[in-house]
């Protein structure tokens, strides 16, 4: 049994397989198969199970993970990656390539697609929640009102937050732990196995840190700044 997982191998190929790897055995681990994990040739996660769990297994990472979508339908919500940030579109891969432009972004201010991500922090791969809706002038791509909410919710907050993408949890401590910023943080929220986000205390500068652990990290990195 293989199937495709919306998990997206962006970088480090190698570390990645190595963390979905540790991941998954931890979901599974109680169960009686064998996983073997590669790459498809859209750069999703692929899994093969074999075992009396095999089916079991499958379904359980399906409905952990979800799957990538090649012709999503009007009206429906749908996981992804951010693909890319340009002027006029911000393109999100859920299996296809859709794209949300101003029109789609009303619900977060102001501006062009590209001042959008900026005031939130957005980077290419973070992983997020859309919908396509049927509109009076055609199909339209939006976040979802969750990934909104959730959006302006750390925008609001008192505190900054940096977005890491493709690196490792432990890496990512480790890295603020030899830089001395481990006390600067109030810790680090899982957005996806090689993407999280980073909850900074009051009086720390999240652009700040970034500057600091940048150089050590080989990653992509967003600052949601407070507006408090």
């Amino acid at each position: 049994m293989q199937i495709e997982l919306l998990i997206k191998v962006y970088s480090n190929a190698e570390q990645t397989l190595d963390a979905i790897a540790a991941k998954f055995a931890d979901d599974l681990k109680d169960l009686d198969m064998k996983l073997g994990i590669g790459i498809s040739k859209n750069k999703w996660v692929t899994v093969d199970a074999d075992g009396d769990d095999a089916e079991f297994a499958i379904h359980f990472l399906k409905e952990k993970y979800g799957t990538p979508v090649y012709e999503p339908v009007a009206g429906k919500k749908y996981r992804g990656y951010i693909q890319s940030i340009k002027e006029d579109k911000i393109v999100v891969d859920i299996g296809k390539k859709i794209s949300i432009t101003a029109s789609g972004l009303k619900n977060l201010g102001t501006g062009s697609p590209e001042q959008v991500a900026t005031r939130f922090g957005l980077i290419p791969y973070m992983p997020v929640k859309v919908e396509i809706l049927n509109t009076n002038e055609g199909e339209q791509v939006r976040f979802t009102g969750q990934q909104a909410d959730k959006l302006w919710e750390w925008k609001k907050a008192s505190t900054d937050r940096i977005i890491v993408n493709s690196v490792t949890r432990s890496q990512l401590k480790s890295v603020l732990k030899k830089t001395g910023h481990s006390r600067d943080i109030y810790g680090t929220e899982r957005l996806g196995i090689m993407e999280h986000c980073v909850i900074c205390r009051e009086t720390t500068d999240g652009p700040g840190i970034v500057a600091e652990i940048g150089p050590k990290l080989n990653a992509d990195m967003g600052v949601i700044r407070s507006e408090k």
